[in-house]
């Protein structure tokens, strides 16, 4: 009797082995669904990430949830442009959304949405100073820029006329107030990611 038991016990060994198995790759395919949603959500923000999480089982949610998030929170950055803006605001979002999702995080997700709007504000005044920064730059290069489209006028026997982003002292003249600028502001942006990152691990 002894061995059969033995036996028994192994076969219920790999069974529950196999059943874990099951479980762990169920929840990597989740996660790597939920990756692919928050991407195809970045690529388009108008995309439903709140039905998707509906309709996803209960024991793949979490799993979903993590892959969404490990997408967004590395695209939370300065804007290149103000056509970034909409997908920035748009993370922001999703971000609330899946803290909300969790009932005992609506608080924290109250808090991390205002801190988000905060720095969506902040974003459009970086948006400004750049603007302003981008022509004050160019003013202040121009007569250096003007000296160099005489000096090569007069060498080629023809009105020459620069693109001030083809002179290489201009682009690292550029780059560098330009970069200023963006240190000040960088900070915003580990910061709120960060935050996120501390909330997701606290409520999860």
């Amino acid at each position: 009797m002894g061995r059969i038991k033995s036996a028994l016990e192994i076969a219920l060994e790999r069974t529950e082995s196999v059943k874990t198995d099951k479980a762990g790759i169920s929840r990597f395919e989740a996660k790597q669904q939920g990756k692919r949603l928050a991407n195809a959500f970045l690529a388009d923000p108008s995309k439903n990430l709140e039905d998707e999480l509906k309709k996803t089982p209960t024991d793949q949610r979490e799993s979903l949830k993590q892959g969404i998030f490990d997408v967004l929170v590395p695209q939370i950055s300065l804007p290149a442009s103000a056509d970034d803006m909409p997908r920035i605001e748009a993370i922001g979002k999703a971000l609330c959304l899946l803290m909300k999702d969790v009932p005992t995080a609506k608080p924290a997700a109250a808090s991390f949405a205002n801190m988000y709007k905060q720095f969506v504000q902040l974003l459009a005044r970086y948006l400004e100073e750049i603007a302003h920064y981008d022509q004050a730059i160019r003013q202040q290069y121009a007569p250096k820029l003007r000296q160099k489209e005489e000096e090569l006028s007069r060498r080629m026997g023809r009105e020459i006329r620069l693109d001030p982003f083809q002179d290489p002292e201009f682009i690292t003249f550029y780059n560098q107030n330009i970069n200023a600028l963006k240190e000040n502001y960088q900070g915003a942006a580990d910061q709120v990611r960060e935050e996120a990152q501390r909330l997701w691990e606290q409520i999860r």
